[in-house]
């Protein structure tokens, strides 16, 4: 099927899934992706005025990126040619591009060139793409799961308008859900279906933002249900076995989201690396944000692990990073990787304490001033003020060390337990301030 043919239309030639049916038409069918097309915005704005330059469009599977690319296509009076990446070659490259140059040459049309899954294309490929696109005929959009800055050409990227699309709210969700239950024309309306809130609910929940799978799953439910009393209902137990994935208790506004990441961070912080895995496999399987596991990885680290180890901020922070780009399902590895390295660290919130006891003085104490010697210097007429005289540069000095203050008055914060590394950090700070 044609990209951009009609979805009724082609629903009459061959059954089509029902994401592929309800695929948005217009603008305002199109859900989710506020920050590129809602009210006022860039993209929107260049799409209503039929302006639209050469796109790149990245995101995960099922955000809406050929949805938005159909959007563009029914809107725009530019011809449309469609190549996808998985199976085209240059030969096929070239070829569409000399229908969109006839096309201009003959008619004065433009035309869109559409490049699904363009991260597949070499740099030969993409190399084709370039004069053609510099010059805006054919305009292109591209479509890619992949980070364009890593997938792509630079001159090919520096070319077009990078749009990242992120994964749908559980309320976008939700709204093509109910949509397709409703539309008799191109979805499931015409069927007799009753379904749970709880079951919509599941579906949007575990879907990971991937509308295609969701509404699939929904059709799936629907047409393997038997009915009952004449009607088919869609219940939590007949949604859990289209999308293969059991509901678990989770709901992030409610206490099984907090318990949970409560019993996952005391776990770590008290060495249980078991326990540990339990706990996060449970949020990863109940849909967890990954952003906030992450985080909650890396302040574990810096808080109950801190100095003793410092590598476990380092393997925290990789791991916080490999989760963003990898992505579902791959990143439950290193995720794993870093909560169990920190599981099983020597632990000290040493650190923590000491900032959290700086921070109460800040806050209810006398400011202290900054001592005349640390003061800056660097500027006409510092010296004349005595800022910075009597400075000791510690690397003039044995050890790299000299006694001075660095504090107007004598303070302690940070005591290093005997713990991990830890332990030699204990024993440099008391050499260094053992009295001469």
């Amino acid at each position: 099927m044609d990209l951009f043919e009609s979805p009724a239309t082609a629903a009459k030639q061959t059954p089509a899934p029902l994401a592929l049916r309800m695929r948005p038409r217009t603008l305002e069918e199109f859900v989710g992706q506020d920050h590129l097309v809602g009210p006022g915005k860039l993209l929107r704005r260049a799409i209503e005025a039929d302006r639209i330059t050469s796109l790149v469009l990245y995101g995960p599977p099922g955000c809406g990126k050929t949805a938005l690319a159909h959007v563009i296509a029914n809107r725009t009076k530019a011809a449309v040619e469609q190549v996808n990446a998985t199976a085209a070659g240059v030969a096929e490259l070239r070829e569409a591009i000399a229908k969109t140059k006839e096309r201009s040459r003959i008619r004065g049309e433009r035309t869109i060139l559409f490049i699904d899954e363009i991260h597949r294309f070499n740099k030969a490929q993409q190399d084709v793409l370039m004069p053609d696109i510099e010059s805006g005929n054919p305009i292109l959009i591209g479509a890619t799961t992949f980070n364009p800055f890593f997938a792509l050409l630079s001159a090919l990227v520096s070319r077009s308008l990078v749009c990242e699309l992120k994964p749908l709210a559980k309320s976008d969700i939700v709204v093509l859900l109910k949509r397709a239950l409703a539309d008799k024309e191109r979805g499931l309306g015409a069927m007799p279906i009753t379904v749970e809130d709880k079951a919509l609910d599941h579906l949007a929940a575990v879907c990971d933002g991937d509308a295609r799978r969701a509404l699939n799953a929904l059709e799936v439910a629907a047409l393997t249900t038997a009915k009952t009393k004449g009607k088919i209902q869609l219940t939590l137990a007949a949604v859990e076995e289209s999308i293969q994935k059991k509901a678990v208790v989770y709901d992030r506004a409610d206490d099984a989201h907090y318990d949970t990441i409560s019993a996952f961070i005391k776990s770590m912080r008290g060495s249980d690396p078991d326990a540990t895995l339990y706990w996060l496999a449970k949020m990863l399987y109940a849909g967890e944000d990954l952003r906030f596991i992450a985080r909650r990885i890396v302040i574990c680290a810096a808080e109950d692990v801190g100095n003793a180890d410092p590598q476990a901020l380092v393997v925290a922070t990789a791991a916080m990073q490999a989760a963003e780009f990898v992505g579902l399902p791959e990143c439950r590895i290193p995720l794993a990787q870093a909560a169990v390295y920190i599981a099983c660290a020597p632990k000290s919130n040493a650190a923590y304490a000491g900032i959290e006891k700086a921070m109460k003085d800040v806050e209810e104490g006398r400011v202290l001033e900054v001592p005349k010697h640390l003061q800056d210097a660097h500027y006409p007429g510092a010296k004349q003020l005595g800022r910075g005289r009597g400075y000791k540069y510690a690397h003039n000095y044995p050890r790299h060390y000299v006694d001075q203050p660095y504090l107007s008055e004598k303070r302690i914060y940070y005591e290093p337990t005997e713990l991990g590394f830890e332990k030699t950090i204990k024993s440099w700070l008391e050499r260094l301030r053992k009295p001469k």
